[in-house]
């Protein structure tokens, strides 16, 4: 069955439901995501490396709105280029050593990260990788979980959100079939939240939109990438570069996300594509799907 085969038939499946009403009303035109959609500048990272100032004003052409950055505090090219562009930056990926092992108790390197975070405007910072050495065990996340709850009280002091963005590797099951994730969900404090990345969800065997309403009121943002077809799941490693497929290529449906979405109280929504053999292109490309939801 083809790609848009198979949107309209569930679409059609959905209406017996009541899913359709709220499905129009989460992608209609001035929809919250897609008026103010992102995009994760780390797919970008190569174009970026070789002209910041170039790359985020074909950001703005494509119709983005707003970007998050990657390696910050180390990101002023790109503030600089999408301040420039006229994009919106709400949200950064940081150097997550400074939470995960912090050189001291007070977490001073954070501290630092978070007033440039303030000067900048950012409203959301967000732990993007665990080291393989941080997530051997579950007493390993347990250890990380502490330590984010600590900068998450911190953050919020400067009216920022902490939160953590998935790979595949935290659902890999522990001691007694516990996850990493599974340690996240019970000892993150209300301060935490989640940046769910859909993509990695999805390859480690789980629902987007089940975990997103499981967490309803815990996540504040989404990272929206697509799955090929055909691979072997669940996959808690490495994936091969053509796994990354842009909207509407791949295995997942983005709408009842988008709608999942809504009613957890996400903020933001950002596409991202960790691979690709043509960014600009796969950047626009994803972005015209979203436009035809």
């Amino acid at each position: 069955m083809d790609r848009r085969h198979f949107l309209r038939t569930t679409t059609s499946a959905a209406l017996a439901f009541g899913f359709a009403d709220r499905a129009a009303a989460a992608l209609e035109a001035e929809n919250v995501y897609r008026k103010n959609i992102g995009i994760q500048l780390y797919t970008l990272r190569n174009q970026i490396g070789k002209d910041a100032a170039g790359t985020l004003k074909q950001v703005a052409e494509a119709g983005y709105k707003q970007v998050e950055l990657y390696g910050f505090p180390n990101a002023d090219a790109m503030v600089k280029g999408a301040k420039d562009a006229g994009l919106a930056i709400h949200s950064a990926h940081f150097d997550w050593e400074c939470v995960v092992s912090p050189k001291d108790a007070a977490m001073s390197d954070f501290a630092k990260l978070l007033e440039k975070a303030k000067e900048i405007g950012l409203s959301h910072l967000v732990i993007p990788y665990l080291a393989d050495r941080d997530r051997k065990k579950l007493d390993d996340y347990k250890r990380v979980a502490a330590n984010a709850n600590q900068a998450a009280a911190m953050a919020k002091k400067a009216e920022i959100q902490l939160a953590y963005h998935n790979h595949n590797f935290e659902f890999e099951p522990k001691e007694g079939g516990k996850t990493g994730y599974d340690v996240f969900v019970s000892d993150f404090s209300e301060d935490m939240m989640f940046e769910i990345d859909v993509f990695w969800v999805k390859a480690a065997g789980v629902d987007p939109v089940e975990l997103i309403k499981k967490l309803k009121g815990r996540v504040s943002q989404l990272h929206l990438k697509d799955l090929k077809e055909g691979l072997a799941l669940p996959t808690f490693g490495g994936l091969p570069e053509d796994a990354f497929q842009e909207l509407g290529d791949g295995i997942i449906p983005m709408e009842p996300i988008l709608v999942a979405a809504k009613e957890a109280g996400v903020v933001h929504c950002h596409v991202e594509q960790d691979q690709s053999p043509d960014a600009i292109a796969s950047i626009r490309q994803s972005l015209k799907y979203l436009g035809t939801l």
